[in-house]
């Protein structure tokens, strides 16, 4: 896994290529710190400007047993291309220029003002990753839930269901990151700016400010975050979905057993060696999860660490990352 993180870029990676403005850099760190997944997540550039096509292997070729002077059929794998499309994500902030000057540091106002839209952008970046679909939102991309829905269907067998059919429902994701598994991707030719841009617009006039054709002067930012998801190998995603949240106790009396079906996931992937293998959450589950650490359920091997000054807590030594965007309000998958 440490050699992953050398050799393939996350979001924060990719700063050190961004154009020599020290805002944008902090951006990235900004949503890092709002969003644990961006800790994990491998960021590549497409190799188209609108998405990435993927050729996947949807078959192998069998192989043939031969006797003496018996004759062997020549065979072929087969494959596929499969298209991940790119969302555009923006938004702007506008900030009255003479509050600004009211205030008497400009740079620290307009950061502040800052922060709570880029906080915006991430959490729909968040929520897009899990629940993203150009079925119902064609100009965003998508994302797992609609990829791992169903059961019944190719990818079925990665999808272990918690037992319930009721509407507090929730999921646990496991998912193995890697440039031949999952990874996000960014525009063809933004290498330097990882799909992330925010430009400051300066001071501009807005026009009927008060809907009755006044006009006020404001300073304006510009950001916008190009992004996608791109999933070669279904094998690397694992949903545990229909975890009934209400029934759910620290010591795994009633509900979801999670630290089993935590370790049922750990098996379904085809290796951990190749790819970053991180588990995701919303603080509800996490919350109970350390609670049942704490209780010792079954002696479980699921433990708190502390890696590099942050208590991190991992099964099997795989992290356990809260992400927020995960709801207790999805849909029973069967």
């Amino acid at each position: 896994m440490a050699a992953l993180t050398v050799t393939h870029p996350t979001l924060l990676d990719l700063k050190q290529r961004m154009d020599p403005n020290g805002n944008i850099a902090k951006i990235v760190e900004i949503l890092n710190l709002t969003n644990e997944i961006l800790d994990d997540a491998v960021f590549l550039e497409a190799n188209e400007l609108t998405g990435h096509t993927s050729v996947i292997r949807t078959g192998i070729p069998a192989a043939t047993w031969r006797k003496l002077y018996g004759g062997v059929q020549p065979t072929k794998s087969t494959t596929a291309k499969i298209k991940d499309s790119i969302g555009m994500l923006e938004m702007y902030s506008e900030v009255d220029a003479a509050l600004v000057a009211l205030n008497g540091n400009k740079g620290a106002w307009r950061q502040s003002e800052d922060l709570a839209h880029l906080e915006g952008m991430n959490q729909e970046f968040a929520s897009t990753l899990f629940y993203g679909n150009e079925g119902t939102e064609p100009e965003a991309f998508t994302g797992f839930a609609p990829r791992f829905n169903s059961t019944s269907a190719a990818n079925g067998s990665n999808i272990l269901t918690g037992g319930s059919n009721d509407t507090d429902n929730t999921s646990i994701w496991l998912v193995g990151w890697g440039p031949q598994s999952v990874h996000c991707i960014y525009p063809k030719g933004m290498e330097s700016s990882g799909g992330i841009t925010m430009e400051d617009k300066g001071q501009v006039t807005i026009e009927n400010i008060d809907g009755a054709g006044g006009r006020m002067e404001a300073l304006r930012t510009h950001y916008k975050m190009n992004a996608g998801l791109v999933v070669r190998d279904w094998r690397f995603v694992v949903r545990i979905p229909n975890i009934e949240v209400s029934d759910l106790t620290k010591d795994a009396a009633t509900g979801a057993d999670l630290v089993d079906l935590m370790a049922q996931a750990l098996e379904l992937l085809p290796s951990l060696g190749s790819v970053r293998p991180v588990f995701y959450c919303n603080r509800t589950i996490k919350s109970f999860l350390r609670r049942q650490v704490k209780n010792a359920v079954k002696n479980s091997t699921l433990s708190v660490d502390n890696v590099a000054g942050k208590h991190i807590l991992s099964l099997d030594g795989v992290p356990v990352r809260r992400c927020d965007s995960i709801t207790n309000s999805e849909t029973a998958v069967s």
